[in-house]
């Protein structure tokens, strides 16, 4: 006997069959949440698995201000592709040359290799009493913009500056990066000089697409507070934190804490064979749930400043990072 099945029975069938191939977790009612799975509550509200941070390793790591390091930001590009790193980060005072056929000769090694070029770390300082002085500082900001447009980096570090009434760094060091401020000033006049500068050099961050990340970099941003009222009085998208694990000296989980939320780049410091100036005890387990929690999905850019050799002490860092981060 021939059985005739009708065109609605064929389509009802269809969309049964096609429901039972759809997990359990991502069958969704206009308003209600994901659906039971068939199991009971194993299934309920499971968490996608979250991606690991990308690692990467800034050119500080293998140039560190040491005269027996002075490689080239190529050469450390092609050192990063053998140890395993995700991306590069460029020391700007190495940059030898600024040419654009130099920028764009770094843009394609790091691409050839497989490695993206994830930040641009620059010196200025704002923390003067000098109009003129800020001034080349702005100036120097926007530029270190335009380069980092034109080799296709998306934020650079930036720093508020500090007084400058210590002798030299390793004074500054020594006092825990603490300085007396200028003689008949204070912080607030400091505080004013860093946002009005910072607000300059905005219209290029965001003609540019560059994020600028104010780092916990000694002077007025040496704490997350100092750098958070920076943020809170500008108020901008493209001026967020960039956040170093080596520069909290004091309370230093609590202030991971503070500044997490509002970091768009992490610099991550090791220390193997005993820090140049000082050497932190960082647990980067708990670094990393801190970051966690704020669901940072951004780099996690290596700063080795220790006096082990680099050929054995970047590797390992590395291996340190991707176990907590991963």
């Amino acid at each position: 006997m021939k059985h005739t099945v009708s065109r609605r029975s064929l389509l009802a069938k269809g969309v049964a069959a096609a429901s039972l191939a759809i997990p359990a977790t991502v069958v969704r009612s206009q308003d209600q949440g994901p659906s039971q799975s068939p199991q009971g509550d194993q299934g309920k509200n499971t968490p996608a698995k979250r991606r690991a941070n990308s690692i990467a390793v800034s050119t500080y790591s293998y140039w560190r201000y040491r005269p027996d390091t002075k490689l080239t930001i190529e050469q450390c590009i092609e050192l990063a592709a053998e140890a395993g790193f995700d991306a590069v980060e460029i020391l700007h005072v190495q940059m030898e040359d600024e040419s654009d056929a130099t920028l764009q000769r770094i843009k394609q090694k790091a691409f050839r290799l497989g490695l993206g070029l994830c930040g641009l770390s620059t010196h200025q300082t704002f923390v003067s009493p000098d109009a003129e002085v800020r001034q080349q500082n702005i100036e120097h900001t926007i530029k270190c913009i335009e380069l980092a447009y034109a080799l296709g980096i998306p934020t650079i570090r930036v720093n508020t500056g500090r007084w400058g009434t210590s002798k030299n760094f390793d004074e500054l060091m020594a006092n825990r990066g603490i300085e007396p401020r200028l003689e008949g000033y204070t912080d607030e006049d400091g505080f004013g000089w860093v946002i009005d500068s910072l607000e300059k050099c905005l219209p290029a961050a965001e003609r540019c697409g560059v994020v600028l990340g104010l780092e916990n970099h000694w002077g007025l941003g040496r704490t997350a507070s100092g750098v958070l009222r920076v943020l809170d009085d500008i108020k901008s998208p493209w001026l967020r934190a960039t956040l170093d694990t080596g520069n909290f000296l004091d309370d230093q989980y609590a202030q991971y804490k503070q500044l997490a939320p509002e970091a768009v780049f992490v610099q991550a410091k090791t220390y193997f064979g005993g820090g140049t100036w000082y050497t932190l005890d960082i647990d980067y387990d708990r670094v990393a749930s801190i970051l966690s929690e704020v669901n940072y999905r951004g780099y996690i850019s290596l700063e080795f400043e220790g006096q082990e050799n680099h050929e054995t002490a970047i590797p390992k860092s590395l291996e340190l990072l991707r176990k907590a981060f991963g």
